[in-house]
């Protein structure tokens, strides 16, 4: 995962959205309809309709970071579709991820962390709003 540090926080969007949403549009679902903070540096996944895309966003002290993971073949095993938001642990988080045939057999491991050097953006003070 390109994220650093390690995920202590991801919650998954349990109804579809739209997918020509970018940063903001995200931002606005996390905000408006989940009741979070899209700025709190916790990780939002969305779904699509067909289950076989989805979305990451976050918030890293610079910017909105989105990840966008299309599957060329099969879906993600999603919950039902209902109003509401999954907290996920990091090892189902991980579990996204990993290659299908770890995903159908739930074998989440750690993978090993990255020595991933100094790269320096300039950090942003937070929005007020999103969108």
């Amino acid at each position: 995962m390109i994220l650093p540090g390690g995920i202590t926080r991801a919650y998954l969007a349990t109804r579809p959205v739209d997918f020509r949403k970018g940063h903001a549009g995200l931002a606005l679902v996390v905000q408006n309809v989940l009741g979070h903070d899209p700025c709190n540096g916790a990780v939002y996944l969305f779904r699509s309709k067909r289950g076989d895309q989805l979305k990451c966003l976050v918030w890293d002290q610079t910017g909105l970071i989105l990840i966008y993971k299309k599957l060329e073949g099969g879906a993600f095993a999603w919950p039902k579709p209902a109003d509401g938001v999954i907290r996920l642990s990091p090892a189902q988080f991980a579990a996204l991820f990993e290659d299908e045939e770890d995903q159908r057999a739930f074998q989440w491991k750690d993978r090993p962390t990255n020595d991933w050097r100094a790269v320096r953006a300039e950090r942003r003070q937070r929005p007020q709003l999103a969108g």
